[in-house]
């Protein structure tokens, strides 16, 4: 026996209510949800780590970490001036190989051991930062084949990734000259009016339709040295290899493919990268040249 049986009226005024109060309890709690992820992205990251991948194994350059310049093997040298930078706790070397750990241990570095199967220098920078005993805010990424690294521009990278709360990562670029145009060792960079990145390539970016060098355009090359927001390397490498990565052969691609964001700086510095044997009398010249101990 039906009591109270509401009319047709009533019934739809109390759909109409509960799906009223149903849009508000998902906005309240999209507000809450928004409010919990920009209390957390804009948390200031101020723990940071400097780790120092290196590998023993290279294709163009076996044994590279260890190549004596001017007296001291070349990763001794990226070590010492990484630790310049002002902005950073703890620096460390991240290898698979006891000859490099044996040599850095040697200096004074701390070494942290990891997997050969690391595939790239990010993931030794998580695989190393999860043996940690303590914890990081940002991880720097610093190449070990880059001895004249300037610590300014380790510094830069990490304040531009603090200010940046909605970035995961973050970079430096420099002019490109001319003759550096067409060669696949050198990345190119171009990046949004707001100064975050949108491609990276082997090739040159952009590349106009004569096919040739613009002397009006302010091309950038990309520096090795990166950061991280540290909870975002420790997904890194569970992000499946995306195309445009597997094509250029760029780690960086495989964050910009998966939509997350990538701040860039722009510093004035001549690239002094070791990626073949031929390299190391320039470095050598560049280090007499200007006194470097």
């Amino acid at each position: 026996m039906v009591i109270c049986a509401p009319s047709s009226e009533s019934s739809e005024s109390v759909s109409k209510l509960w799906v009223a109060h149903g849009l508000l309890l998902g906005a309240a709690a999209a507000v809450a949800a928004g409010t919990y992820y920009l209390r957390r992205s804009r948390r200031f990251r101020s723990r940071v780590v400097g780790i120092i991948p290196a590998r023993f194994a290279s294709s163009r350059f076996e044994g590279k970490p260890l190549v004596q310049i001017v007296g001291k093997p070349m990763i001794q040298r990226t070590w010492e001036r990484a630790k310049l930078a002002s902005t950073l706790d703890c620096v460390v070397v991240a290898t698979d190989d006891e000859r490099i750990a044996e040599c850095c241990r040697g200096f004074g570095a701390d070494v942290i051991m990891t997997s050969e199967s690391c595939r790239n220098g990010a993931e030794r920078c998580s695989e190393a930062l999860q043996k940690l005993s303590k914890n990081y805010d940002i991880v720097v990424n610093i190449q070990g084949d880059e001895p004249l690294i300037e610590p300014e521009i380790i510094d830069g990278i990490v304040q531009a990734l603090q200010r940046a709360p909605d970035a995961v990562f973050s970079t430096a670029v420099t002019s490109l000259k001319p003759e550096y145009a067409f060669d696949p060792n050198r990345v190119k960079c171009v990046v949004d009016n707001k100064g975050y990145a949108i491609y990276f390539s082997r090739g040159l970016i952009p590349f106009n339709k004569s096919g040739k060098v613009s002397s009006k355009f302010p091309y950038l090359l990309h520096l090795g040295i990166q950061s991280y927001d540290s909870e975002f390397l420790k997904i890194y490498p569970n992000l499946e290899p995306t195309p445009l990565q597997l094509e250029e052969d760029l780690e960086q691609l495989k964050v910009l493919e998966n939509g997350y964001k990538m701040k860039v700086i722009k510093v004035d510095h001549d690239a002094h990268g070791v990626d073949t044997p031929g390299d190391v009398e320039k470095i050598e010249a560049i280090i007499r040249e200007k006194n470097i101990d």
